[in-house]
């Protein structure tokens, strides 16, 4: 399957602006996420990734308003999320789903398959008629590859691939348009991650869907994704297409990240960096790029001046005062 080709002019089905989360704590407030901004285009798949810790979930739950954001906009179809009230963002869920990295946490144990796929549809009173609510359900059931056999199963009684495609059920139920994929895989064996991503893949062509994508495995954000955004500590350091992150990472924490992905050919040798360092602590972050103290090329402005997230051809962005110089 191609991914498809994105188009710089046309307008954004979601915009997020100077998007900020604080947590407040004894310690003080820790900045989860700090002045994020990203748009993406309807259709395509946009792969977030980082490491543990760096605010990619925090940014998933933020945009759908499971979370409420300390500051920014969030924008879907041109209006601002922060404005709707109860009634107004419980209208717009139809249109924004969630699928969460664990299925088993994520599923109601008190519900079997047909009940825990049939919750959005009565939630968000859909159908009238019993036997067009039940049709739905089992057409979903068929979609994502259950067999209908599965429909009074609980979710102790189903493996991990089987609990996610009734978690992708449930999200497509409502026909949305825009889906967060928080680590949809990485709680399930390396063949059944395969069969889960094909499943997003198929359903993403069929249903015109639009992705973001979190993850931490660059391997399989590669393979999904048209655009790649990487984090660190709460702030976005490089967005661009996937080839050209691939061929030609510009931060110093992407080329790490990517040293770091295993090449199945014995006849490649690729440059192993490993980062030094302690990662600075996300409570009150001191002024300064905050990859400076285990980064490589590290210089006396790195440590006392942020460094913005700056446009470069091609459509990238990186924020770094020393773009792909010395890699």
């Amino acid at each position: 399957m191609t991914k498809k080709e994105v188009n710089v002019f046309q307008m954004a089905l979601l915009e997020v602006k100077d998007l900020k989360k604080y947590f407040k704590t004894k310690s003080g407030l820790l900045h989860a996420v700090d002045g994020v901004n990203l748009e993406l285009e309807k259709g395509e798949t946009l792969g977030l990734v980082g490491e543990s810790g760096c605010g990619k979930s925090t940014i998933g739950r933020l945009i759908i308003r499971l979370l409420e954001a300390t500051e920014g906009e969030i924008l879907f179809e041109g209006k601002d999320l922060a404005k709707l009230n109860k009634e107004g963002m419980r209208r717009m869920r139809r249109k924004m789903q969630i699928v969460f990295q664990d299925p088993y946490a994520s599923l109601d144990t008190r519900k079997n398959v047909f009940e825990s796929i049939g919750e959005p549809l009565q939630v968000q009173k859909i159908y009238s008629n019993k036997k067009e609510f039940e049709k739905r359900i089992y057409q979903l059931m068929e979609t994502v590859g259950l067999a209908q056999r599965l429909a009074n199963s609980y979710p102790h009684e189903l493996d991990g691939g089987r609990r996610q495609r009734v978690g992708v059920a449930r999200a497509i139920a409502l026909n949305p348009v825009f889906m967060v994929l928080d680590e949809p895989v990485s709680a399930l064996d390396v063949s059944i991650q395969a069969q889960i991503l094909n499943l997003l893949q198929r359903l993403q062509q069929e249903l015109d869907l639009t992705y973001l994508f979190i993850s931490h495995d660059l391997s399989v954000v590669k393979h999904i994704s048209d655009r790649i955004a990487v984090m660190y500590l709460g702030q976005i350091v490089e967005l661009s297409d996937y080839k050209a992150i691939f061929k030609e990472p510009l931060h110093p924490y992407t080329q790490a990240l990517l040293s770091a992905v295993p090449v199945p050919r014995i006849d490649v040798q690729r440059e192993r960096i490993i980062l030094e360092g302690d990662v600075p602590s996300p409570i009150a972050p001191e002024p300064g790029c905050r990859f400076a103290g285990r980064c490589r090329y590290c210089e006396e402005i790195c440590k006392t001046e942020t460094p913005s997230l700056r446009k470069f051809p091609q459509g990238r962005y990186v924020a770094c005062h020393f773009p792909g110089n010395r890699a």
